[in-house]
């Protein structure tokens, strides 16, 4: 399926890494023009340039800190003096779920709650809201939220508290912005295979005392495809949703986890 995306320009937060970096890859490899933005600057230029060598599309890197309005909106504005416009957000730039946040009530602090918050939802927020304009003048855009299936399950009350609010926000922009031609879908994987990843499951086994694949197993087990998804298979289907063959699916949740056994969602 041809997914009409050659020639788009696209801005990818968190593209330095993990999910967001696989995301920017596919889209260069569809032909989009990507712009992925991150905090630091070193690791941003490298990830650029080795894309870019990937696909042998056009990455480029531009320093933002998604928790400071100016620096959004520089952001943006230089993507699209870059681009010459932008078609596509995708907003993926957080503090992973699996990365240490205080899962206890009598542990979690409003500055670990709001430090959390302020990237996630506020970050997505604030990129919103400097990209919208550029597509609604188009008459044609797509929004993408990367969020998380602890939307979906009580297992860390910032997560799921964050990844709720994306969600929210997604909706909420999906019949504002709908008229306008432009589409916004939240995505919730669940526990995906990246480079952090591989690091917290090799942890998790060596405290443990088991082998990695034993981790891996006992996660899988929960899953009903029997494994854990890799990266660029969640960056197939944000692909989709950031194409315009995804005409039909806006406001809604996509996830991409694999499958949870059990709970039905309708």
């Amino acid at each position: 399926m041809d997914l009409k995306l050659q020639g788009k320009r696209a801005l990818v937060t968190g593209g330095s890494r993990g999910i967001g970096r696989a995301i920017a890859r596919q889209l260069a490899l569809e032909g989009v023009r990507v712009v992925i933005v991150a905090r630091e600057e070193t690791a941003l230029d490298q990830a650029a340039a080795t894309l870019s060598a990937e696909t042998g599309g056009q990455v480029q890197g531009v320093a933002v800190d998604t928790r400071e309005d100016a620096s959004v909106a520089a952001g943006v504005a230089r993507t699209v003096a870059l681009l010459g416009g932008l078609d596509i957000l995708v907003n993926a730039a957080a503090q992973p779920a699996t990365a240490g946040a205080p899962r206890q009530l009598a542990d979690i602090t409003n500055e670990a709650f709001w430090n959390d918050v302020d990237v996630k939802v506020l970050g997505y927020l604030r990129m919103a809201r400097e990209a919208a304009p550029h597509m609604i003048a188009a008459g044609w855009g797509r929004i993408i939220n990367i969020s998380g299936l602890n939307a979906r399950h009580a297992s860390a009350i910032i997560g799921s508290i964050r990844n709720v609010s994306v969600a929210a926000l997604t909706k909420n922009l999906a019949d504002e912005l709908g008229p306008k031609g432009i589409n916004v879908t939240v995505v919730h994987p669940g526990l995906t295979r990246t480079e952090g990843v591989e690091t917290m499951l090799a942890a998790r086994a060596k405290a443990a005392g088991v082998s990695q694949d034993e981790i891996e197993a006992g996660i899988a087990a929960g899953v009903s495809i029997g494994r854990i998804v890799d990266a660029a298979e969640v960056a197939d289907v944000v692909a989709f949703l950031a194409s315009p063959r995804s005409v039909a699916i806006n406001g809604d949740a996509i996830a991409v986890g694999g499958g949870a056994k059990g709970p039905i969602y309708y």
